[in-house]
């Protein structure tokens, strides 16, 4: 079974943020799959089904984005899952709009999601994709961007990235994901 955990914040005054790409890629991915992500367990949203044959869960924290990694932490100990079968979206400031990131290890970076996810794992050392939301311009406050939505001149920007982070998705799902980092970091 593989599990994967899009980051962002609960209610519909996020629902179109930047914060929110990760939530907005497991969507995608549930809705290409046909995957109700609408069960409450483990202070997450869930959903089950099967991608390209393999049991896949989908898993959006309801936390909110600073604690993200009591909610994995719960799934964790209540499934047994193992960590080898995560993959983490969310989205990172130093990577461009439009493009995906793939890494297996790293620091969290600034990002309060991923600083939670290890601090509540106690690893560095997980799957992960991040999705370009770039940096605001000097002077703009971090927190007011990253909260803002994306300016209609990223829309299609955003609408590819979101359908290029599905694919890195389902082919991470056959393959060892150094492979499929490979394949998706371009």
């Amino acid at each position: 079974m593989k599990w994967i955990v899009g980051l962002g914040n609960p209610g519909p005054q996020y629902e179109k943020t930047r914060h929110n790409v990760g939530f907005m890629a497991l969507d995608a991915l549930a809705a290409r799959h046909n995957i109700q992500i609408n069960q409450s367990k483990c202070k997450a949203l869930i959903g089950e089904g099967h991608i390209g044959g393999v049991k896949t869960v989908l898993i959006k924290p309801m936390t909110y984005m600073n604690l993200s990694g009591e909610s994995l932490r719960a799934y964790m100990d209540y499934y047994k899952a193992d960590m080898d079968d995560l993959v983490v979206v969310y989205d990172d400031l130093d990577t461009e709009v439009g493009k995906i990131r793939l890494r297996y290890q790293g620091s969290a970076g600034g990002h309060n999601g991923i600083k939670s996810i290890i601090q509540h794992t106690g690893t560095q050392s997980f799957n992960r994709v991040r999705m370009g939301i770039s940096r605001p311009e000097p002077g703009y406050a971090i927190v007011d961007y990253v909260l803002g939505t994306f300016p209609k001149k990223e829309k299609e920007l955003l609408a590819g990235m979101i359908e290029d982070t599905c694919d890195a998705l389902e082919y991470s799902l056959g393959h060892p994901f150094e492979r499929t980092m490979a394949e998706f970091n371009k």
